[in-house]
This record gives structure tokens, C-alpha cells and sequence, in this order.
């Protein structure tokens, strides 16, 4: 999906106390604009992608922030304790698998989103790309 993964990457928080390297190729890179990913950013949406756990190395001191979400999983967010930067997330509805925060990344230039998620819930002021796709909610799982 990323025709220009560069391979291993980095990233971290604003103040540097927490660092990640990730060896995996991003998986179902996209903005989501559910109003949870919205308060939680303080923007429109935000844009993330995930990885399989045990590709991620992390180091320094994140905290988990649990919420309930709208299929009636739950949803933990990690941040950064010194500076609060928003860094990861993890779902109950995809255990196995840390979704992180694209503009954590040293270098996202390179990431390509391939979707809009939770449409339903976009700020009409938060224009999408037409040429991603958009669902309404969270799309199903592909493949077997």
C-alpha cells in the first residue's frame, strides 16, 4: 500500500522522553474523524496506521488512556507523561496490533492514507481527499 516504504522507521514524542522504532510496513493508513480521535487530537481527525505489536520497539514512559467505543470494545490512546503527545493506540477490536499516531513519525512525509474512517462523524469544515476512500464507521476486516 505504501509503494515508498523506506524500511525500518522512528518517531516519538514533542520532548523526546518517549522514542519507537518499527520495522513493519504501516497497515490501513488513514484519518480517522470519530469524535473520540477528535477530542482526543483536538482537530478534525487524525491520521494513524497500524503495526503488528511485536514489530515496535518502545522506549520511555507511555500512559494508556481507556475509553469505550461505539461497537462496545474499548480503546486505550498512549501519550507521552512528560509532554502528552499523543503517540499509539490499541483496541480491543484488534488485539495484536498498535496503531500509531502518523505525525509522531521523524519522517511521515512518506505515508500514503488510503481512507477516511468514521465519516459519519467528519466536521463539515474538514475537507477529505476525493480520491481516498470513505466509510461511514469502521470498515469490515479484508481477507481471511
Amino acid at each position: 500500500m505504501n509503494a515508498s516504504f523506506p524500511g525500518p522507521f522512528t518517531g516519538g514524542c514533542l520532548c523526546g522522553a518517549v522514542r519507537y522504532e518499527c520495522g513493519a510496513e504501516p497497515m490501513m493508513p488513514g484519518h480517522c474523524h470519530c469524535r473520540s480521535c477528535q477530542k482526543a487530537s483536538g482537530g478534525g481527525f487524525i491520521t494513524a496506521f497500524a503495526v503488528p505489536e511485536a514489530a515496535i520497539e518502545i522506549t520511555g514512559p507511555v500512559k494508556y488512556h481507556e475509553d469505550a467505543t461505539d461497537s462496545g470494545g474499548t480503546s486505550r490512546r498512549g501519550f507521552c507523561t512528560e509532554c502528552g503527545s499523543r503517540l499509539f493506540g490499541r483496541s480491543s477490536n484488534m488485539p495484536g496490533l498498535v496503531a500509531i499516531m502518523a505525525g509522531s513519525m521523524d519522517d511521515p512525509g512518506w505515508l500514503e492514507p488510503g481512507m477516511n474512517i468514521f465519516t459519519e462523524s467528519a466536521q463539515p469544515w474538514s475537507h477529505m481527499d476525493p480520491a481516498l476512500s470513505k466509510f461511514p464507521g469502521m470498515p469490515a476486516p479484508s481477507g481471511g
